[in-house]
């Protein structure tokens, strides 16, 4: 079995909760290997990053140079390049960074390329049996990778549950050295955080989260009472931003990256641009009067009923408990 590596996404000195999900999913391609963390980077946090990882991983990779102070993946797709072992298998978050990231990276090491992963099925000699979703979440594809020359995955973020038990004692290995001349054509310019608005939403313990299934605008309100009898906060996916709503309440990749301690997906598909924004391992309960819904595939709790109907309900039996 080839070496499996994963590239961790960080800020300001803290690790993204992808990093854990990353080493669950290397588990799922070999349960004997302990992957190899590689975190690159430059400033104070790098080293902050490493040590956090140290229980997860058999070796930390330290990559640090000032080219990579920013989010830019051309310098990093070098970097990884000149210390990748050719015929690895490099494990990274599908997010904006790791889409942008991959495919040149995957023709850089002349390996396999995979995107948006959310189930591995394991691997049988020089083939790797994973799942992806297509055409929005409605077909679920298996594909047969071929590892032989390696490969590098796009994985999910949620689709794989953090280990409960990791000691793995890995040590910090600097790389540095060895990455070479990172000058690229594309220069970093500024990063624009997206507006919190009167909610922050990145902080609510619980949030009602609304899709296309709230239909109107006048329903919103069925929402924000379940909303306030739980003690959380209403926020809303991409479609109900595009019919001119709040763009501060949105989650998902264009919107806001929240970490609550439940989620209720309220009419909501599911797509990965939606469950990108969900960090942190929530109790995830998804409403939805389709049964095929992608949501289902991330949720703790299913329920397949018409959310106009649902959430009254929900909210009438809360106010009594």
């Amino acid at each position: 079995m080839p070496r499996i590596f994963a590239c961790i996404e960080h800020k300001a000195g803290v690790a993204d909760d992808s990093a854990a999900e990353l080493a669950a999913a290397a588990k799922r391609i070999d349960a004997a290997q302990v992957p190899v963390a590689v975190v690159a980077g430059w400033g104070p946090g790098l080293d902050a990053v490493c040590e956090a990882l140290r229980p997860a991983y058999s070796e930390i990779w330290r990559i640090a140079d000032r080219a990579l102070a920013h989010p830019d993946a051309e310098p990093l797709r070098k970097a990884l390049a000149s210390v990748l072992p050719r015929g690895s298998i490099v494990l990274v978050p599908h997010a904006h960074f790791g889409v942008d990231l991959s495919p040149g990276l995957s023709i850089k090491l002349d390996a396999a390329f995979v995107s948006d992963v959310l189930q591995i099925e394991g691997a049988e000699g020089a083939w790797l049996k994973v799942v992806r979703q297509e055409f929005g979440g409605q077909v679920s594809a298996h594909v047969r990778c071929d590892i032989s020359s390696g490969a590098v995955i796009n994985i999910r973020p949620g689709a794989f549950r953090p280990l409960e038990s990791a000691n793995a004692a890995g040590r910090v290995v600097d790389q540095s050295a060895r990455i070479g001349d990172l000058t690229v054509r594309r220069r970093y310019l500024e990063t624009v955080a997206s507006e919190t608005g009167g909610v922050d939403i990145s902080k609510e313990p619980v949030l009602v989260s609304i899709g296309r299934g709230i239909q109107a605008q006048e329903n919103v309100a069925i929402a924000e009472e379940l909303a306030a009898a739980m003690g959380g906060a209403v926020s809303c996916s991409r479609p109900v931003v595009d019919a001119k709503w709040d763009k501060s309440r949105q989650v998902g990749s264009s919107g806001c990256t929240v970490k609550p301690r439940v989620y209720l997906a309220c009419g909501i598909s599911g797509s990965f641009q939606h469950l990108v924004g969900i960090k942190g391992n929530p109790l995830v309960v998804a409403i939805n009067k389709n049964p095929k819904a992608p949501i289902f595939r991330a949720a703790d709790v299913g329920i397949v009923d018409d959310i106009l109907e649902f959430l009254p309900a929900l909210t009438d039996r809360i106010r009594e408990q």
